[in-house]
């Protein structure tokens, strides 16, 4: 144990070491590469976070502990942190931490853990993107240091919610969502991915609740209203992950189970019956599984995200439980971050698709392994429609993989960019070098920079140097360069192949020329995927006859599947289609998920009827929602909270 610490305390002084110097514009362009490898990728300089105020190269979080008691009538957490610190500079005279709407009580700093003093601290002004520095004074010889707090009840990175909000409508739950620097809305800390620690925790709540935590959990546990849990691998701060609720246990495998409330838990299980076989057909691609357990805690409608990666807990949302196992493509995104994320974590928000492009990318192969190469190439194709649809209309500078955010909220500027490109760049450099050999690459990849934090330039370094010492007079295959920091789709990109989609627009060609009937279609066997593409295949100019005439065919309107209803309710009000109304009210007041209704609020906010009808529902929907999603629509509709 105590070798592993030391070597996880080097690794940490390592990472502080590299320069960190501002970088606003990419690294420039190494010389003209001949072979592979013969180019040598700017280091340090873009490992500066611009969306942290900590300076690990000063003074580094290695451990926090926390002791916290949740109280749902104030909803705050209230308690203390305890950062193990390691002091690189020894001139340093105070710490800097990242915070957001905490009341900070008191300061102290120790040498040995037991005995404290108190030592002053000063808050900053809040900046709207960043929260308020915390400096805390620094006594000689001091390794620890304890502020107790409190958070808000509009913390950021926190949803309370009341037992009506619940599937069991009996009790509260709380739920947390750090990334991207949230977790400084309830944890004072280094809010950067480029610094990584363990922690422990002491949860205090009412005894007829559970608590679980992105660390070792007790799935056979009593409800005693305390619970203990540690990380011993080391994380960046927006891993660290909290709920509290009504939760029970059903084991999925012998290392994989999910959490859910009693009414939830049954469906929950089936839908995600192949998880174990998912983590086992990742370890067979990319190497052992390094996190002990995976488990999936399944949140109410109102989380933001699709999921969560948090370490041994992914957190998911409801809304993939379609009851065909159609969306679990979902889990084994979460799960590959296990590997490329987790294991090997983005620098920056700037290299955020290091995490997320890797992450689409072996989601897909994890999905072609269980269920077959026909479902992950639909999947890719609709990835590929995404992506080509982002880069015909965001700013062209923001489809690069690599730009800078400084300034930026990385929680409403990061993009399907990072994934689908990103995804979409490994898999043609998969075509270029074969598949083998990637995959032989990326195995190496993970396993050379596990529980680490990278830098695209970092990336760049070990991706010649592999190929170099493998492929020695192999010219370089595809424009890595161009790829990460020029915008658009280069030349040469792989292209997804599969002939579902063209038969799907083959049956839907007779219906569209008014020589057959809707409901003449043949659907029996169609998968979601296949909806997915017959409604973003429908032209523009429907008009409401046919509109109708497809709702009465396959009964839209009322899906169940929350994808399918998204895209159908996305062209209902586009194309005003009041049969509809009733279900889209319903729906934005029963979801939060941000993908999916984030574009519903947008197209209603196209007219002035529209928009009057947004801001009637959102009014209504608003409190339910997580305050991310919260965030991004007061935005959008120009709504003050």
């Amino acid at each position: 144990m105590r070798v592993l610490l030391l070597l996880l305390v080097g690794m940490s002084q390592a990472l502080a070491a590299q320069a960190l110097a501002p970088q606003s514009t990419p690294p420039p362009k190494p010389a003209a590469i001949d072979k592979v490898g013969s180019a040598k990728a700017t280091r340090g300089a873009d490992s500066l976070d611009t969306h942290s105020y900590a300076d690990p190269s000063s003074v580094l979080s290695t451990h926090i502990a926390l002791d916290l008691r949740a109280d749902f009538d104030q909803k705050s957490l209230e308690g203390s942190a305890v950062l193990s610190l390691h002091v690189l500079d020894p001139l340093a005279g105070s710490v800097a931490l990242d915070t957001r709407d905490l009341e900070i009580m008191k300061t102290e700093v120790s040498s040995d853990g037991k005995h404290w003093q108190a030592v002053g601290h000063e808050l900053a002004a809040r900046d709207p993107i960043l929260g308020s520095k915390l400096t805390v004074a620094l006594r000689k010889g001091a390794r620890f240091l304890r502020v107790a707090y409190r958070t808000s009840p509009g913390a950021s990175g926190l949803q309370w919610l009341t037992p009506e909000q619940t599937a069991g409508k009996k009790l509260p739950f709380m739920f947390s969502q750090s990334q991207a620097i949230n977790a400084r809305s309830w944890v004072p800390c280094q809010d950067s991915p480029r610094i990584r620690i363990t922690y422990s925790a002491v949860i205090h709540t009412s005894d007829n609740l559970r608590a679980v935590m992105s660390a070792v959990n007790d799935p056979k546990a009593k409800r005693t209203g305390t619970y203990h849990f540690a990380m011993p691998n080391p994380i960046p701060s927006y891993l660290m992950a909290i709920a509290i609720g009504d939760l029970d246990f059903q084991a999925l495998g012998k290392r994989t189970g999910v959490y859910a409330e009693p009414s939830v838990l049954s469906k929950a299980a089936k839908e995600l019956e192949d998880t174990e076989q998912m983590v086992a057909a990742t370890e067979k691609l990319y190497g052992p599984y390094a996190w002990g357990r995976y488990d999936i805690l399944m949140l109410p409608p109102s989380f933001p995200y699709g999921g969560m990666e948090n370490p041994r807990l992914t957190f998911a949302t409801p809304t993939i439980l379609a009851g065909d196992k159609s969306l679990v493509s979902l889990i084994a995104h979460e799960l590959a971050h296990s590997w490329s994320g987790n294991l090997v974590t983005n620098a920056t928000w700037n290299d955020v698709w290091l995490n997320e492009g890797f992450t689409t990318y072996v989601e897909r192969r994890i999905v072609e392994a269980v269920y077959g190469r026909r479902q992950a190439e639909m999947e890719a194709m609709l990835g590929r429609q995404t992506l080509q649809h982002l880069v015909d209309t965001l700013p062209r500078g923001d489809t690069a993989l690599w730009f800078s955010m400084k300034g930026r909220d990385p929680d409403e500027d990061t993009s399907e960019i990072a994934y689908e490109k990103g995804a979409l760049f490994l898999r043609t450099l998969e075509e270029a070098y074969g598949r083998k050999p990637f995959d032989a690459f990326l195995r190496s990849y993970f396993h050379r920079h596990a529980f680490q934090t990278v830098t695209t330039s970092n990336f760049l370094d070990y991706f010649h140097k592999y190929f170099s010492e493998n492929f020695p007079k192999t010219k370089e295959l595809v424009p890595i360069h161009e790829w990460i920091y020029s915008p658009g789709i280069p030349k040469g990109a792989a292209v997804p192949q599969s002939d579902a989609f063209t038969l799907v627009e083959s049956k839907m060609k007779p219906w569209l020329a008014g020589i057959a009937a809707a409901s003449s279609i043949e659907v029996k066997h169609w998968s979601t995927q296949e909806w997915q593409h017959f409604l973003q295949k429908l032209p523009e100019g429907l008009n409401l006859m046919q509109m109708k005439e497809l709702d009465t065919a396959f009964h839209f309107t009322n899906v169940g599947n929350a994808e399918i209803a998204f895209l159908w309710l996305q062209l209902s009000i586009r194309h005003g289609y009041a049969p509809a109304s009733e279900r889209l009210q319903a729906y934005l007041l029963g979801i939060g998920r941000r993908k999916l209704i984030l574009p519903l609020y947008s197209e209603l906010g196209k007219t002035p009827v529209g928009k009057a009808r947004a801001l009637e529902i959102y009014r209504q929907a608003r409190s339910g929602y997580h305050p991310i999603t919260q965030n991004s629509i007061d935005q959008l509709l120009g709504m003050k909270p």
